[in-house]
């Protein structure tokens, strides 16, 4: 590309050194460039310096080479923002001035991420401003004018167990001029704890950042640490990391599909993948006591092995559940009054799609082929495809369908990985961790695109642990989804992405 970047793969690692530091403009211009021709921004981030930052750019290339691009840059306390040009690094650049103190010059839409706090006094880092920290929720909203155009704010405090979010709506009457999503009220502090790294907690940490993608994230970070040490798992072990990513795809797409029956008043599809979601849950369960996979990853490996006993109990109750999540599921195309609620409800483009940087079934959804496990395979997806599906529509149908046929490549999956489980041992001895390096490893969580950077220092420490879950990238894809709409339509909307606050909230 023309500004120079280094070529790597998913789930390996290069010297620091390696990563090609442009100059001037010639970094902001050759994203640009890239994205023109067909590239796509994973992650955008920045790592504070004594008069500014670094900033760091993982893109992934168009088509099946496998080929990712790193690319790095030295700015000042400002940079050039390139949102007007590019939609799909307005939420990254938003976030590097508020974690390194550097602003984006004429961002466009130049507003909190986070609400955060003054973690770490004296270094630049993770304070969200000058005076050192804002209030949550105080800050400027977009507003139409006009006769009869009014406003509906919604949280950030919603009924029920749920984390803040607020929604505030520009409506015509019933109709939804546009939605802006504030978030970032619960910031965690996860990526700043995982500087000094690893620990004992590291781990922990990962498996928490978002709990419904405790495999997804998990996968990452063991890819990363084998990555660093040169350490690698047994193809037994990759076996059964794939048959826990897809039990985690599986419940949560099958309560995907419940809760959009449950939005339109369907309930027996509503009721039934309630319980079948918890047999998917329990199948994890099975593998590793815990139903949303917690101990089960370890880097090197696995942490419980998977016995012919318990190979055979998955493959009896994979069968049988196959059966029942048919049924219940089948039940929402055959309703025409659950379709006409589906159908032409909550579109995206694919032109704007494409533009924000939609990932997994939101961005198939609207005809974008993209899945990292097939485009940058790692573990047992080097050697055993899962056919990708799109479809065309963009609406609520269309993230509901895909979630659909995937339930079912992935039933596909399972059956043939638990039926031929290799041999061989589950967990390989660690070493220690390589200084001065960088490693990027992608899954396809079942949202979509889970992304983890990490750079070491000297001491071959984690200088520097960048996390972009897919709810990063897809938040917007909901606000543009509402354009148009009946307010009414926001739940049915808003489910039919599910997205995570926590996994943004890091």
């Amino acid at each position: 590309m023309s500004f120079g970047m280094k070529i790597i793969y998913n789930g390996l690692s290069i010297k620091r050194s390696e990563i090609p530091v442009a100059v001037g403009d010639t970094f902001f211009q050759g994203i640009l460039d890239a994205i023109t021709a067909g590239w796509r921004v994973c992650s955008y981030f920045g790592v504070p310096t004594a008069d500014g930052a670094t900033l760091y750019c993982i893109m992934s290339a168009r088509g099946g080479s496998g080929e990712l691009g790193i690319a790095a840059t030295s700015v000042g306390r400002a940079f050039p923002s390139l949102a007007k040009l590019c939609p799909q690094v307005h939420l990254f650049e938003r976030e590097i001035a508020e974690q390194c103190l550097v602003r984006p010059e004429d961002h466009p839409w130049f507003k909190p991420v986070r609400f955060l706090k003054p973690l770490c006094e004296g270094t630049g880092f993770w304070h969200a401003s000058d005076g050192g920290g804002l209030i949550p929720g105080v800050m400027d909203y977009y507003r139409v004018e006009g006769d009869e155009v009014h406003e509906v704010a919604v949280g950030p405090v919603h009924a029920g167990i749920i984390e803040p979010g607020h929604f505030r709506f520009q409506c015509h009457g019933e109709e939804v001029f546009h939605l802006e999503i504030s978030l970032g009220f619960q910031h965690r502090g996860i990526e700043r704890a995982l500087i000094g790294g690893p620990s004992q907690r590291s781990l922990h940490l990962m498996e928490t950042i978002a709990g419904d993608t405790t495999i997804g994230h998990g996968q990452a970070y063991c890819m990363n640490m084998e990555a660093l040490t040169g350490v690698f798992s047994s193809p037994r072990a990759e076996t059964v990391r794939g048959i826990a990513l897809e039990l985690e795809r599986l419940a949560n797409h099958t309560g995907d599909l419940g809760a959009i029956a449950g939005d339109v008043g369907y309930l027996p599809t509503a009721s039934f993948c309630g319980r079948i979601r918890g047999d998917f849950l329990n199948m994890t369960a099975l593998l590793c006591g815990s139903r949303f996979g917690r101990g089960l990853l370890r880097p090197g490996g696995i942490g419980y092995d998977c016995d012919a006993g318990i190979a055979e109990e998955l493959q009896k109750r994979l069968d049988t559940v196959r059966v029942d999540v048919t049924q219940a599921v089948e039940l929402l195309w055959s309703t025409p009054s659950v379709m006409a609620r589906l159908e032409d409800t909550g579109i995206v483009s694919e032109r704007d799609a494409r533009e924000i940087g939609l990932v997994g079934p939101a961005a198939r959804g609207c005809n974008l082929n993209r899945d990292i496990r097939r485009d940058h395979p790692f573990g047992i997806f080097r050697m055993s495809q899962i056919p990708v599906i799109t479809a065309s529509t963009g609406d609520v149908c269309a993230r509901a369908m895909v979630r659909w046929l995937e339930i079912q490549r992935s039933l596909d999956f399972l059956d043939e990985q638990v039926r031929h489980l290799p041999r061989g041992g589950y967990c390989a001895a660690m070493k220690p961790i390589a200084p001065d390096r960088c490693a990027v490893a992608l899954t396809e969580g079942w949202r979509g695109e889970v992304c983890h950077v990490v750079l070491t220092d000297a001491a071959g420490l984690f200088e520097r642990y960048k996390i972009v879950d897919p709810s990063f990238h897809n938040w917007s894809g909901l606000g543009l989804a509402l354009r148009d709409q009946q307010i009414s339509d926001f739940p049915l909307c808003n489910k039919s992405f599910n997205l995570s606050y926590c996994g943004y909230d890091l």
